[in-house]
C-alpha cells in the first residue's frame, strides 16, 4: 500500500509546483491526520471551537517542518475534496504561525487544475478578507482546547513559500535519510 508521506514526490517540480495531500475539509470542523503507520486518514478529533476549515488542509508529502510534523499546506478551493485527495498545487503564500512554543507555517496554495486561480501568482493577489478568515481562524481554532497557545505572526509572499517548501524538503531528507534523486 502506498505511504502518501513517504511514497510520493514532494510535486511534479517542487518547489514551483507541489502536491497537497488533503486531510481536513473546507467546512469542516473534523480533524483528520493522515496515519503513515495504517497509512491511511483517521480521525484524530473534531475542533473544540465553533469554527471550520476555511479550504482543504493537509500536507506536502516528503517535507518536515520545523515543527516536528510534515509542513502544512492549505490549498484555496472552491468546492471541497476528500481526505486522501492529492492536489496539484502552486505556493502563492506562507502564514507564519507559533503553534504551543513551535514554528508551524503554512504554505498557502492554489490548484494548478483550476482556471478560477489562475490570476492567483503571489501574496497580494489574494483578497484582504480571505487573508483575514484564513488568519482568523488559525487564531481561534485551538481556543476551547486546554492549554493550547496558537499566535499567527503574519504573512510572507511565494518566494518565502518556497523557501520554506525547499526548508522541509531538506529536513525531510536529513531526518529520514533519503536523498533525493
Amino acid at each position: 500500500m502506498t505511504n502518501l508521506w513517504e511514497d510520493l514526490e514532494t510535486g511534479p517540480d517542487a518547489p514551483d509546483e507541489i502536491y497537497a495531500v488533503v486531510e481536513c475539509l473546507k467546512g469542516e470542523r473534523n480533524k483528520y491526520e493522515y496515519d503513515k503507520d495504517v497509512p491511511g486518514v483517521v480521525l484524530d478529533r473534531v475542533l473544540h471551537s465553533n469554527v471550520h476549515y476555511p479550504s482543504d488542509y493537509g500536507f506536502l508529502p516528503r517535507s518536515y517542518y520545523d515543527d516536528g510534523d510534515p509542513f502544512d499546506v492549505l490549498v484555496l478551493v472552491e468546492d471541497q475534496t476528500f481526505p486522501g485527495c492529492i492536489i496539484e498545487a502552486r505556493p502563492v503564500a506562507l502564514m507564519k504561525m507559533d503553534d504551543d512554543g513551535e514554528q508551524d507555517d503554512k504554505v498557502i496554495a492554489v490548484p494548478t487544475e483550476d482556471p478560477r486561480y489562475d490570476h492567483i501568482e503571489d501574496l497580494q493577489d489574494l483578497p484582504d478578507q480571505l487573508i483575514d478568515e484564513i488568519d482568523e481562524f488559525f487564531q481561534t481554532y485551538k481556543n476551547l482546547e486546554a492549554g493550547k497557545e496558537v499566535e499567527t505572526l503574519g504573512w510572507e509572499d511565494k518566494a518565502a513559500a518556497k523557501d520554506a517548501i525547499e526548508h522541509s524538503m531538506e529536513l525531510y531528507d536529513e531526518n529520514f535519510d533519503s536523498p533525493r534523486n
